[in-house]
């Protein structure tokens, strides 16, 4: 037996028929965006960024510190260290974790910083808003670089965790902070871990944002339908990250985090060679993780590696979504049916 599977948040690509279940009611009346599994499918748009470049790769560099749980900020446990499971009982300041921050903000963040100066390499600084408030010599610099700020959040706190009031209240509060200390709001955002089911809607409400980078669904952009109208999914990727010298099987050395960054790019520059359909990279740093002397090494053998390949050029992230906007304003189905497909992701 079959019944039709009419859940309206679903893409139409992709509703089908599922078998009869009693409790088949758990698949309807969820809030949320809804699920794309279609996509670019088989034939993705043959896009180029400028100067035909075939690969656009993104650093991004997350700055957390003086955000994450803290006794000290009112918060019922401390954050973990990450680099061991270790963590103080509820209640308790764990010393260690702050101070591991703390290396984070005091000497990691300017050790990334004078790499990218060096290489002449604009990022995508990802911060809350409150760890930029309490780094003002870093907020100065961030203010003059070229680094575009993307919003990841008041604090470094999951979104999930909230009502939706008070997801409302603290992105209200953060853009109004990023904008006194920047002189500018952010136009692109990414929460902690992953966003909750209110994220999308209420970053639409909130006005402002150019772009999100909360899915890591694709390798190129596309636009997303909201009740407030159309946004731009500009997509995220954990799999060129840091947080791999902290995992099992992960980085065991810096130079494995270059080379996992060398075969992703020159698998995607064959890949782009042969469709001729561009697509975009990321990778994404910790101050507290890549800051360390050793692991900052790894940083100049990525930059090295991505320069040394004509194909390929490094972009912030809201270079990618005005790039793409200026392009192709009509929205990805458009673009995608321009090349002879008649499917993707809704404009």
């Amino acid at each position: 037996m079959h019944i039709e599977f009419k859940n309206t948040m679903c893409e139409p690509d992709y509703i089908e028929k599922i078998g009869r279940r009693e409790d088949s009611s758990m698949y309807f009346h969820h809030p949320g965006p809804p699920r794309y599994f279609v996509g670019y499918g088989q034939h993705p748009p043959k896009v180029q960024w400028p100067n035909g470049r075939l690969v656009a790769v993104n650093i991004v560099v997350c700055y957390e510190e003086g955000s994450e749980y803290s006794v000290l900020d009112g918060d019922s446990y401390c954050d973990g260290w990450g680099e061991y499971p270790l963590s103080a009982p509820a209640g308790i300041r764990d010393l260690g974790t702050e101070t591991h921050f703390e290396y984070g903000s005091r000497v990691g963040i300017w050790r990334i910083a004078r790499i990218l100066d060096r290489y002449g390499v604009q990022a995508t600084i990802s911060a809350t808003a409150e760890a930029l408030a309490r780094n003002r010599e870093f907020t100065a610099y961030l203010r003059e670089s070229g680094h575009e700020v993307l919003g990841h959040g008041l604090r470094w706190t999951e979104q999930w965790t909230l009502t939706r009031e008070e997801e409302q209240d603290r992105l209200h509060r953060a853009v109004a902070l990023f904008s006194d200390l920047l002189g500018v709001r952010p136009i692109g955002w990414n929460s902690r871990s992953y966003p909750s089911v209110n994220t999308r809607e209420l970053l639409m409400e909130e006005g402002g944002f150019l772009y999100d980078s909360d899915p890591c669904n694709d390798d190129i952009p596309y636009f997303v339908p909201t009740p407030q109208g159309r946004l731009l999914i500009v997509p995220y990727s954990k799999t060129l990250n840091d947080s791999r010298y902290l995992i099992s099987p992960g980085y065991v050395t810096p130079e494995d985090f270059v080379q996992n960054v060398a075969s992703y790019l020159d698998f995607l520059v064959r890949e782009c060679t042969e469709d001729q359909c561009g697509r975009m990279m990321t990778i994404a740093l910790h101050a507290r993780w890549t800051g360390q002397p050793n692991r900052a090494s790894a940083l100049e053998g990525i930059l090295r590696t991505v320069q040394s390949r004509p194909e390929a050029m490094f972009m912030r992230r809201n270079d990618i979504a005005r790039y793409w906007m200026s392009r192709y304003p009509v929205g990805t189905k458009e673009v995608v049916a321009e090349n002879g497909i008649q499917e993707g992701p809704p404009a």
